[in-house]
């Protein structure tokens, strides 16, 4: 039962467009409710308020929004930083380093997924180096020893895939070569910067496993490789490297934009786009219960498309599963017409289909009061100039 339900349909009742996103019942907004992350069985309904225009949310089950770098806090390695959220598959964190780690990682749990959000940075593995800037994404293999060689302030988003690997998803009919080309990610290079930093002087390695970090002394540097062979290494992609798959009839799901995929969770990348240039279709993101996945998003620069200015670059919002997801109410009103033809923003999702919990590093920097930028009422009510709508 690979879309999750079985019974007979498509069906039908009442208002409703005949093409999901294009041509809502005039003055209604619609919510798709769906299975296996928009793969599965959907239904869309049509509704003449904001799916997510509730006054007041009681209990855990609400939209988050935190600050992890709003603070000057900085952490001697990425096993000292604070976790944000978490479960037995996935933790994601946002580390600022003070400088250059005085000591080498290891995660004996599982791999490692970098994002560098500010700062550059020197990348020394056992498989040699790589330099990294803003927008890289660095993927380490469980059992790597590595280490980041940058100024104080260098600032990424860390999400580790717990007792798992990271993959490349299903390509399907976009074909190898979109939305990027394998041919794109680089490894590290045992060049003249990775012979140099072989100083014969003590070093230390920090194992994290079980969650707990074990300190293996050396009275040498361990990252002493002189060549290696295998089809296991760190790979480094930018998001600028990506292309935008879009359309000009219809808004496409999130999960077109899948970057890599664990076995219980996947990382998006959201980038710019055109937008649609039908005048029925919807410009915005579209209302969704994903009852199956939770959805964080780590801003990286520009705006948030269905949030305008409430998230700026360096936040994660965090959205659970069990209530609508969509766009804010002061972006409704673009819904069929934007002031720019295209968005601007860089983002990181992350959608886990086990629930996630609020980890230590959650209490300090959450935003009070997110949930309730949900409860203004929209400007106007979204119009487009002729409806297409089925009774």
């Amino acid at each position: 039962m690979p879309n999750g339900w079985n019974f007979g349909g498509p069906h039908s009742r009442g208002e409703f467009a005949r093409q999901a996103h294009v041509g809502l019942p005039e003055g209604t907004y619609e919510r798709e409710m769906g299975k296996e992350g928009f793969f599965g069985a959907a239904s869309h309904l049509y509704h003449r308020n904001p799916p997510t225009g509730w006054s007041e949310i009681s209990g855990d089950l609400k939209p988050r929004a935190f600050e992890p770098l709003a603070g000057d806090t900085a952490s001697a390695g990425p096993w000292y930083a604070p976790r944000l959220l978490g479960n037995s598959h996935v933790e994601l964190s946002v580390v600022r380093l003070g400088g250059a780690m005085n000591h080498l990682v290891r995660n004996a749990d599982g791999d490692t997924l970098l994002f560098v959000h500010h700062g550059s940075a020197d990348l020394h593995c056992d498989f040699g180096h790589l330099a990294v800037v803003p927008g890289d994404y660095l993927l380490v293999p469980r059992g790597t020893m590595w280490r980041l060689d940058c100024t104080a302030g260098f600032e990424m988003l860390m999400v580790q895939s717990t007792g798992d690997a990271f993959d490349l998803p299903q390509r399907g009919i976009v074909g190898r070569h979109a939305p990027f080309d394998i041919g794109m990610l680089d490894i590290p290079e045992m060049d003249d910067a990775f012979r140099a930093q072989q100083q014969p002087k003590p070093w230390t390695v920090h194992v994290k496993r079980s969650g707990k970090v074990s300190v293996l002394s050396y009275p040498y540097n361990p990252l002493d490789a002189i060549g290696w062979k295998g089809d296991l290494f760190p790979v480094r992609l930018n998001i600028r490297d990506i292309k935008a798959i879009t359309s000009d009839g219809l808004h496409l799901p999130p999960s077109l934009r899948t970057t890599f995929v664990s076995r219980r969770f996947v990382v998006c990348s959201l980038i710019p786009r055109v937008l649609e240039t039908d005048p029925k279709a919807i410009k915005l993101p579209f209302f969704h219960n994903n009852d199956d996945f939770d959805e964080v998003i780590f801003q990286h620069e520009g705006k948030m498309s269905s949030r305008a200015h409430s998230v700026r670059p360096g936040m994660v919002t965090f959205h659970p599963s069990g209530i609508t997801h969509g766009p804010h109410p002061e972006v409704l009103p673009h819904m069929y017409v934007n002031k720019s033809d295209r968005t601007e923003g860089y983002a990181v999702m992350i959608d886990t289909r086990d629930p996630l919990e609020l980890l230590e590093g959650a209490v300090d920097c959450d935003v009070p009061g997110y949930y309730k930028s949900w409860s203004m009422v929209p400007k106007s009510t979204p119009r487009f100039e002729q409806s297409e709508a089925t009774s």
